[in-house]
């Protein structure tokens, strides 16, 4: 498997029913998607778009087929390591937000955090960070009841990304905001993207296209064309290599040792 190749789908199906209740959702599905690519998947409602979603997200599982992440197949491994790898690698944006309504915002941030061990006070602070970068630090503790949609929907991708994840997945996530809203939550992907997030967003608004590197449209279970905008050596620099790169020491430089005068001197003297 090539490096920059992050999640490879193949022959996957999903199943519901038996016999002459008997449908697909997805079949014999094979879909190969690379580091830093925007890709936007759309077809009518009942095509499979969101079931595709949930299982790239660890939230549903194949009736069979393959699908690996970062080279690992994860089709078959226990939910309690599906829900580790969910926690560490993917961010989720839904259209209804789902911020709990009980918590104010700086919680909802920092509910994911809780996955990493970090300590309360660690979480609260990283989650105030992140809702500085969208405009959102004088709203942290308002309820998800006391900010419009647009801010609702600015607050749910800041949790979304809080944890550092490669991959964002998006539910059509600007389906409830109108233009305005729209164009800023777009805005705020495309800054993610560029950063070097993989982002696979569902959408039924062909307006939306011009912001993806790839577009895929989908009839019943199977992809019907699959566009790409962008070159691959076009792509932003995947998040991982940037960490690297950053985290990569400077070579260790061992200088001459300087002789020891005092030492030398005592030898004379004996």
């Amino acid at each position: 498997m090539s490096e920059n190749i992050l999640i490879e789908l193949k022959g996957l199906t999903k199943r519901y029913g038996y016999g002459d209740t008997e449908s697909f959702a997805l079949h014999d599905f094979d879909l190969t998607i690379k580091r830093g690519e925007f890709i936007m998947i759309m077809g009518p409602s009942g095509c499979g778009k969101t079931t595709l979603l949930n299982i790239i997200g660890l939230l549903d599982r194949s009736t069979y087929g393959e699908y690996y992440l970062n080279g690992e197949n994860v089709a078959g491994i226990s939910s309690r390591r599906q829900s580790k790898l969910r926690a560490k690698k993917i961010g989720f944006i839904f259209q209804n937000f789902n911020l709990i309504e009980g918590l104010p915002v700086i919680e909802n941030v920092a509910l994911p955090l809780v996955y990493t061990g970090y300590g309360h006070t660690r979480r609260l602070k990283t989650a105030s960070t992140i809702l500085k970068r969208f405009h959102m630090n004088t709203r942290e503790y308002y309820y998800p009841y006391q900010l419009s949609g647009g801010q609702q929907q600015r607050v749910a991708i800041a949790r979304a990304i809080v944890g550092n994840p490669e991959i964002i997945l998006a539910d059509e996530p600007t389906g409830n905001l109108d233009s305005r809203s729209s164009h800023t939550v777009m805005e705020i992907l495309k800054s993610i993207h560029e950063e070097g997030n993989t982002i696979i967003m569902v959408t039924h608004n062909p307006s939306l296209i011009p912001y993806a590197t790839r577009v895929i449209r989908m009839l019943d279970g199977h992809i019907d064309t699959d566009i790409k905008t962008v070159a691959d050596n076009q792509l932003p620099q995947p998040i991982e290599e940037r960490a690297s790169h950053r985290n990569k020491k400077k070579p260790d430089v061992t200088l001459p040792k300087k002789p020891n005068k005092k030492r030398k001197k005592n030898r004379r003297k004996k």
